[in-house]
C-alpha cells in the first residue's frame, strides 16, 4: 500500500514545534486518568535573555536546553480519503499523511528537580516584639 505524504502549508511556512525530553517518570493522579487530553501538566519559561527553559511541574522546577536533533522529525495526520468509484469498501478507502508540523529541537531536562517548597520562615524575636506590644528595654 502507497501512503502519501503531503505537505498544504509549504515547506518554509510549516509550523515549528520541539519535543520535551525528561529523565524520569511523569504520574497522573487517579483522578485525571479518563481525561488525559488537554491536560496542562506543568509551565513551560524561557527567560528572553538566555537559551535555557524552566519548566515547572507542581512544586519542581527543572532547568534545561535546547539540543539540535540529529534528523528532523514531522508531526503528520493520517487522513482517510474514500474513493466513490470502487465497491469493496477495503479497496476504496486510501489514506493521506498530512503534515502538521517539523521538529528539529528538543528541549533536554537531564538534571534532577529543583524542590520549590521551603520550610516554615523563622520568626526573629524584634519582629515579633515589634508586631506586638512595646518592649521596653532595661535601663542599664
Amino acid at each position: 500500500m502507497q501512503i502519501q505524504v503531503k505537505c498544504s502549508c509549504g515547506a518554509e511556512n510549516c509550523p515549528e514545534w520541539a519535543i520535551i525530553e525528561l529523565q524520569g517518570v511523569v504520574e497522573v493522579q487517579r483522578s485525571f486518568q479518563d481525561s488525559l487530553q488537554n491536560l496542562t501538566i506543568g509551565q513551560l519559561c524561557r527567560p528572553s535573555s538566555q537559551e535555557s527553559y524552566t519548566f515547572t511541574v507542581g512544586y519542581h522546577e527543572l532547568t534545561g536546553s535546547k539540543v539540535a536533533l540529529k534528523k528532523p522529525m514531522l508531526v503528520l495526520k493520517k487522513i482517510k480519503c474514500m474513493d466513490g468509484d470502487q465497491s469493496d469498501e477495503a479497496a476504496s478507502s486510501r489514506v493521506e499523511l498530512d503534515v502538521v508540523g517539523v521538529i528539529r529541537h528538543k528541549i533536554l531536562f537531564k538534571n534532577r528537580p529543583k524542590a520549590l517548597i521551603s520550610g516554615p520562615q523563622p520568626i526573629v524575636k524584634e519582629k515579633a516584639n515589634a508586631a506586638g506590644a512595646a518592649v521596653q528595654k532595661p535601663s542599664i
